[in-house]
């Protein structure tokens, strides 16, 4: 369900924009549906990952995280050394999952190797880093030393990476003072790989047995700079369970729920930037969507993608020279995307 407001930006200037909530939930909530007897409901479903030893799989994933500043009023106007664009970075990961070990809770010991990478960073709208590693004069760059270089995790059927055994080979290959090589070294850090083998919508054992129409959440805050931070409550449903190919397929839907009450108790930290209240925050846009192999409990495909822009309007209305007020406008988007290739 799509709300439709008003925001007053500017003295003597309103502006209607539509603020996006993809799905207007509540707390979470597990309901058979309405009007289904309870004989008559689906059984319940596990949304767990399953592990085999020795079991080899391939993943694409890609992270996308960018800020952007754009000038919105007449040219004459722009203040002098004003420079917008967009500014952040784009990175595709191809990677192989060979299962090394199992543990008496289904945790898996997995060695990850890197098969593929794309890093495209900008800055100002300028390209200042474009590697490629299926480009051959990129193969001698300090990411192209990337390829082929493993590491090992330990993952839970829930989808939690809960350590990270041994990256030391990895990080030993990139070690380097040049800004690239810390680059390379970055997507090698702990915190990188945990939230690049991650699945934050799966449910913790005990809990993730579930039917078509039931739904949960939990927090995420994200982070905007100087714009500060929000909290939200990611709401995630079980939407259907599709038969494709002898295999049985768990769809779920995500949305979220800005600045619930639920979320202002378990984060007080939440900031607001040094900016933001000069702004006005128009427009929210929360994608998402898992679907989950139930018959090998593997990831075919999940992302979640966030949008978010905000707006400022020069205090002083226009001239009759000038037809139009001073804009300002701010975005912010964070992607996640991973697949399975094989």
């Amino acid at each position: 369900m799509c709300q439709a407001k008003t925001y007053s930006l500017a003295a003597g200037s309103t502006v209607c924009l539509l603020l996006i909530l993809i799905g207007c939930a509540d707390t979470a909530k597990e309901t058979a549906g309405p009007g289904l007897d309870p004989q008559e409901q689906e059984p319940a479903v596990t949304l767990a990952l399953k592990f085999a030893p020795e079991d080899l799989t391939s993943y694409k994933v890609i992270t996308e995280a960018e800020n952007s500043v754009i000038w919105g009023g007449p040219i004459a106007s722009k203040p002098k050394g004003f420079t917008g664009g967009h500014t952040g970075n784009k990175i595709e990961l191809t990677f192989a999952r060979r299962i090394k070990s199992i543990d008496d809770q289904g945790s898996a010991a997995a060695e990850i190797t890197i098969k593929e990478l794309k890093y495209l960073a900008k800055a100002k709208d300028s390209i200042i880093l474009d590697f490629d590693s299926s480009r051959e004069k990129d193969r001698n760059d300090p990411l192209g030393k990337l390829i082929g270089q493993s590491y090992t995790i330990e993952i839970t059927p829930s989808g939690q990476v809960t350590k990270v055994i041994d990256v030391s080979s990895a990080r030993a290959a990139v070690e380097g003072s040049a800004s690239v090589n810390k680059r390379a070294a970055q997507l090698l850090s702990a915190e990188a790989i945990k939230k690049r083998h991650s699945i934050p919508a799966l449910l913790a054992a005990g809990k993730n047995q579930l039917r078509t129409g039931e739904n949960w959440s939990n927090i995420k805050t994200f982070s905007f700079g100087p714009m500060g931070s929000k909290t939200y409550e990611k709401i995630y449903e079980l939407k259907e369970i599709k038969d494709t190919d002898g295999r049985r397929i768990a769809i779920i839907e995500m949305s979220f729920i800005p600045s619930s009450e639920k979320a202002k108790e378990l984060h007080k930290e939440q900031v607001t930037g040094i900016f933001s209240q000069m702004f006005d925050n128009p427009v929210e846009i929360y994608t998402g969507r898992l679907k989950l192999d139930l018959t090998a409990g593997e990831v075919e495909q999940y992302f979640e993608e966030f949008r978010s822009e905000w707006v400022t309007v020069d205090l002083m209305p226009p001239s009759e020279e000038d037809k139009e007020p001073d804009t300002l406008r701010m975005g912010a988007t964070r992607l996640y995307r991973i697949e399975r290739i094989d």
